[in-house]
């Protein structure tokens, strides 16, 4: 991540990752897909992950050495547990405050807002109108955030704060809840009104899954290539099993078909247009639930 250079320095800051492309997969035709998606032109592909670095971290605040002590241990044991349950090598570093990428042109993903502050920033440089939350009250309190004063904030500018909790690092929990998780984006982006922030803890598991089944299910997309776009922007390691195992729920409604257990691996990574057009009913017909 950036560094800060001084103590006048502006609180938001980024970094880019550059990606050579293996092919041209991810170099997206916008006719060919129904979202408006972010494309490169390029033979790279530029992830631009955006950070709201805390006061104290700029200033290098000396009354802040507790705290972050504290802070310290919690990231510890939360990425020895992350890389353990989701097998992938990613960490999140809650000490550098939110981060989060442009994944389309209306869509967000990032790690939770820790302050009031930070919902500001998303109202006003990045034109944010709703916000999917998808952590457990266990996974808030962890953290010592407090939701009430997030909540409030939302209210205040305007923002509409929805919840849709799935456990951390579990992929089931995550399969059952990506329907209903994806109906509540997809409804939000259908507003129009503004971009939609997605968010779990650290924006490395659940938030990006919704995101690419949202895309493999409403944008036309078959799975690798949702996965792909998204994760050459944001390096993260959602679990692909899950989505496919919602994707399997939502699709076959045949009481006596198989368990998805028993599928190869590569099932579900795509689906027929009357497959789509029936999770896209079922998903839609979920909102309000």
């Amino acid at each position: 991540m950036s560094s800060v250079t001084s103590a006048g320095a502006r609180s938001y800051l980024s970094s880019v990752f550059t990606f050579p492309l293996e092919n041209e997969v991810l170099l997206l035709d916008k006719k060919k897909y129904q979202c408006s998606l972010i494309v490169s032109k390029t033979s790279f592909k530029m992830g631009r992950i955006s950070c709201k670095v805390s006061e104290n971290e700029i200033e290098g605040n000396s009354s802040s050495s507790k705290v972050s002590f504290r802070t310290k241990n919690r990231m510890e044991e939360y990425n020895t547990a992350m890389k353990k349950m989701m097998r992938n090598p990613y960490e999140y570093h809650h000490d550098l405050g939110m981060n989060y990428t442009q994944i389309t042109d209306n869509l967000i993903v990032g790690s939770q807002p820790q302050k009031p502050e930070d919902i500001d920033h998303l109202k006003h440089e990045e034109n944010v109108a709703y916000i999917l939350n998808l952590q457990q009250d266990n996974d808030i309190e962890y953290w010592e955030i407090d939701l009430q004063l997030i909540v409030k904030k939302c209210q205040a500018l305007g923002i509409r704060h929805m919840r849709r909790p799935a456990r951390d690092f579990d992929p089931d929990s995550l399969r059952s809840q990506l329907p209903k998780a994806v109906s509540s984006l997809e409804w939000a982006i259908s507003e129009g009104k503004g971009q939609v922030y997605v968010h779990c803890t650290a924006g490395l598991g659940r938030a990006p899954a919704v995101a690419i089944t949202y895309m493999f299910w409403f944008c036309g997309m078959n799975l690798s290539t949702a996965y792909d776009l998204l994760t050459s922007k944001r390096p993260c390691g959602p679990n692909k099993t899950a989505i496919r195992g919602a994707t399997y729920d939502l699709a076959k409604n045949d009481p006596w078909k198989e368990p998805f257990e028993n599928l190869p691996e590569y099932a579900f990574e795509d689906i027929a247009d009357w497959e789509r057009n029936l999770i896209q009913e079922r998903v839609r017909s979920l909102r309000g639930t």
